[in-house]
């Protein structure tokens, strides 16, 4: 049968399936809401991209048909109008950034303590002025601020405070994810793919969806869970567009301009998360596959994306005038660029492993991630949301304030793990072996240990009733890893500073030879890449977040490393595989290879086809077949089998709408429909003429085409559906649908995730 759209709304205890209400059923089908008024498509629909294409020439041809002055003022202030949202969009998450960081800093200070002489400043404000390495006596402990002298009950306030303010920023979010914005949860990227790629999912962009997405994204991010802002930065930065869009009539009533406003929003809002305006383009191009065909759409998500890390930079939350992320979070060290201009060639070997061991972590978060999911769906995990953030956030703050590394906040654990050892500078707890020469060896276990607690943290947390990124945490991860690979390498050499593998360094230990800060980066970049398979946006977001310009070519050896080692143990990175298990409607950009198979044995044959028959169906028939069956649109045929054309269910309803309105609904019912405009076996008492309902842009094939060309036309020309004819008759149909079946059933979880149907 056709896939159709099924109209469902849930009840008000159904959480589950009200945050699942738009995605595709294991059986194939979307349930979307009621048609808003005037609405072209409902939420859960795909829309017709050639249409749209079509129908913004028209316009477009419309406007420069003008005579006078008109013809020049109305393409300006159309082209005027896009400009003003990309812009407004761009200041506007740049401002909401740095809001974001200003706000999850504090929140995050107030669980180890509290300025002397403000309660609303976090450490760094409390402390600014100071120069580096100077011992800030304003920022108090929550033990020195009640002028508690003993040390256990010093541990057991300051442990007390930590735990329950997690507990609380935690549970407050899952609170008001559930409750108010269903759809504010998770990282928002999976859905802004699909939204990209023709999906319709108003209902994600709301106004509503946006104040509770950056609320809870920043309760969230301070509590502590493992869990980063960047990825659901892009979410907000969509939904703003969308806001100020609808301002204008030419994006409420044209999807393909309103996507192009999203693609330019979606790099706009990495620009803000990481402080990396050209990542974000390229973010845009490689990941969300946004800018692939329009040019004009890349010089746009470049304007937004420039203007908002203006915006940011100029807002300057942390008093640094820096842009950099990990420069402006911990201001007591020196900045990765004091990196080494050199590198050696045997430093290849660790920064190779570095990579294998991200492509190997990186599937291993992925697939726990997916059975954690999976899981949460199939027990009464998934019936109490909140009550399993509350008990999250309990056992992460737990475990983090055990583990020196793990107690701040990752963006702040990175930031250090990034930085080179300077004598004349502080030494971030004892990590540069200041103070215990000898403690290599435990610096090196609990940076594994910390990097492994996240690995299991990240693969339960990213999925909660949470806003939550997955970025941060991964980089956190890597940044570990890397750090302790350094410092192993650091020791062997100064143990052994003559030995062959090390000629290229300077004969003297003392003399820094091995980088551990920069194997952090490369650990980073390895461990981001097992994850997301991103490679070369994520190449330029690691040298634009750390300014290591001449070391960018080992990055890009790890990064392409750990894409090869995470290819071979699974095709998919972490998005794509929530796509897939909720199902959306979204065609992966890779190049399908069939196997000699033609498009015949994946389209659906006339006789499993819902159809219509041109000059035979009554008005009281089609009726039925549009109650009866809530799919999408139908293909009409005479009574010989010959195909005529394929009408929407929505144009059908229109129609016979607007012919009761006009002449009434005496006889309406046993009228004859007609959709051939030569149709003349039928009087035209007795007939109704619906051939205006039919689509003009609909492709036709024979199935003897290639799999491979079939799915190509998809990708390219992103159509609802395609018809098969031979000799003039119909023969069968493909839909999107299946085509995302076809390229996702090497998953063995698609759609696990998806709602299932409801009782009929």
């Amino acid at each position: 049968m056709v896939a159709g759209f099924r109209h469902s709304t849930p009840g008000p205890s159904d959480q589950y399936n009200q945050l699942h209400e738009y995605e595709l059923t294991a059986t194939g089908n979307l349930y979307n809401s009621v048609p808003e008024p005037g609405k072209k498509y409902t939420d859960g629909s795909s829309i017709d991209w050639l249409q749209e294409e079509a129908a913004e020439r028209e316009r477009s041809h419309a406007l420069h048909s003008q005579a006078g002055v008109r013809g020049a003022l109305l393409p300006a202030l159309d082209s005027a109008r896009m400009w003003i949202v990309v812009i407004a969009t761009g200041i506007g998450i740049g401002l909401a950034g740095a809001w974001l960081d200003v706000l999850v800093k504090w929140l995050g200070d107030i669980r180890e303590g509290r300025c002397a002489y403000g309660f609303f400043y976090n450490s760094v404000a409390c402390c600014s002025g100071l120069d580096a390495g100077e011992f800030c006596v304003e920022w108090q402990t929550w033990s020195q601020y009640f002028h508690i002298k003993s040390m256990f009950a010093s541990s057991f306030l300051q442990a007390f405070v930590y735990i329950s303010l997690a507990v609380i920023f935690g549970g407050t979010s899952a609170f008001l994810v559930e409750n108010y914005a269903p759809y504010a949860f998770h990282t928002g990227i999976p859905e802004i793919k699909a939204i990209l790629s023709g999906y319709v999912f108003d209902a994600f962009l709301s106004p509503w969806t946006l104040l509770i997405k950056a609320l809870g994204l920043a309760l969230a991010v301070a509590s502590g869970l493992s869990l980063g802002k960047e990825g659901p930065l892009v979410h907000v930065a969509c939904c703003m567009a969308y806001l100020f869009s609808r301002m204008f009539k030419q994006f409420r009533h044209n999807e393909a301009s309103k996507r192009r406003v999203l693609a330019a929003a979606a790099a706009a809002g990495v620009s803000v998360a990481f402080g990396s305006p050209l990542g974000g383009v390229l973010f845009g191009l490689e990941e969300l596959d946004a800018f692939a065909s329009e040019t004009d759409v890349m010089w746009q998500g470049f304007v937004a994306s420039a203007i908002a890390a203006v915006a940011l930079q100029w807002v300057n939350p942390f008093g640094t005038a820096k842009l950099v992320l990990f420069q402006a979070c911990y201001l007591n060290f020196p900045s990765v660029t004091a990196l080494s201009d050199t590198w050696r060639a045997f430093e290849l070997i660790p920064w190779i492993s570095l990579g294998v061991i991200g492509g190997v972590l990186g599937s291993l978060i992925i697939r726990l991630n997916v059975e954690i999911a999976i899981y949460r769906r199939q027990s009464a995990v998934g019936e109490w949301p909140v009550l399993e953030v509350v008990f999250a956030s309990g056992v992460t703050a737990a475990l983090s304030y055990l583990v020196v590394f793990g107690r701040v906040q990752t963006s702040e654990l990175v930031a250090n793990l990034f930085q080179e050892c300077d004598p004349t500078k502080g030494d971030y707890h004892g990590l540069c072996n200041k103070y215990s020469p000898n403690a290599t060896k435990e610096n090196i276990f609990l940076l594994v240990l910390t990097a492994f607690i996240k690995v299991v943290l990240t693969a339960w947390t990213f999925g909660m009733m949470v806003p939550a990124g997955i970025f941060l945490p991964t980089i956190g991860i890597g940044a570990c890893l890397g750090r302790a690979v350094g410092l192993v390498m650091q020791s062997i050499y100064r143990s052994h500073p003559t030995a062959w593998f090390f000629q290229s360094c300077p004969p003297d230990p003392s003399v820094r030879c091995i980088s551990p800060g920069f194997y952090a980066i490369i650990g980073a970049a390895s461990m981001l890449g097992g994850v997301t398979r991103m490679t070369i946006s994520l190449v330029v977001i690691l040298f634009e977040l750390t300014g290591a310009l001449s070391h960018v070519l080992p990055i890009m050896i790890s990064v392409m490393t750990a894409k090869w080692v995470g290819d071979a143990l699974g095709k998919d990175g972490i998005y794509t595989v929530w796509i897939a298990m909720r199902r959306y409607p979204w065609l992966p950009p890779v190049h399908y290879r069939d196997q000699g198979e033609t498009a015949a044995h994946v389209m659906r044959s006339v006789s499993d086809l819902v159809v219509i028959k041109d000059g035979v169906t009554t008005v009281r028939e089609l009726l039925d077949t549009l109650r009866q069956h809530d799919y999408h649109g139908f293909p009409v045929i005479d009574k010989h089998g010959e195909y005529v054309g394929y009408t929407t269910r929505d144009s059908l309803q229109l129609a016979i709408d607007e012919i009761h309105f006009t002449e009434g609904a005496y006889g309406l019912e046993d009228k004859i429909c007609t959709f051939s405009k030569n149709y003349m076996l039928v009087s035209a008492s007795n007939r109704i003429d619906m051939s205006s309902t039919l689509e003009t842009t609909i492709i036709q094939l024979r199935k003897e085409v290639s799999q491979e060309m079939l799915v190509s036309m998809f990708q390219k020309m992103n159509p609802r559906q395609i018809i098969f004819t031979h000799a003039g008759k119909l023969t069968g149909m493909v839909t999107k649908r299946d085509i995302v079946d076809l390229l996702t059933q090497h998953f063995p979880h698609a759609a696990s995730l998806a709602r299932e149907p409801p009782p009929t």
